[in-house]
């Protein structure tokens, strides 16, 4: 993680702020639950999150017109450059990764951390 920090120093923002702004980028508006789930993040640590990056003009918060009570989230243009002026050096990051481990194995390594996202399997004897 050490060279994502130090990207992420330089650019004013925590891994976290980083996630939120990447999903929402990705992604397009979310409401809190989604961006909550994909970003593997609790409820209240998001909501502090988002309060921060809206503060900085990074996202937009807007109420839904149907349901006043949920709240949908998009990221800002100065949020979205952002992203685009880390891009570069986060491919070239990820690329790194890729390079040291070998493709097989970068292949393995996200398809686990894919399964840790996704949560222990569910047992059909009951167990």
């Amino acid at each position: 993680m050490a060279p994502i920090r130090d990207m992420l120093r330089a650019s004013g923002l925590t891994e976290q702020q980083w996630r939120v702004l990447r999903i929402l980028s990705e992604f397009g508006p979310q409401d809190l639950t989604q961006i909550a789930q994909q970003a593997c993040l609790l409820m209240p640590s998001l909501s502090r999150i988002i309060r921060n990056l809206a503060q900085n003009g990074l996202v937009i918060r807007a109420s839904d017109a149907k349901d006043r009570r949920r709240q949908t989230v998009v990221i800002s243009p100065s949020g979205q450059q952002l992203i685009d002026d880390n891009l570069l050096q986060a491919t070239q990051i990820a690329a790194n990764f890729q390079d040291q481990l070998g493709a097989e194995r970068y292949e393995l390594l996200l398809d686990l951390l894919t399964e840790l996202e996704q949560g222990p399997p569910v047992s059909v004897s009951g167990r």
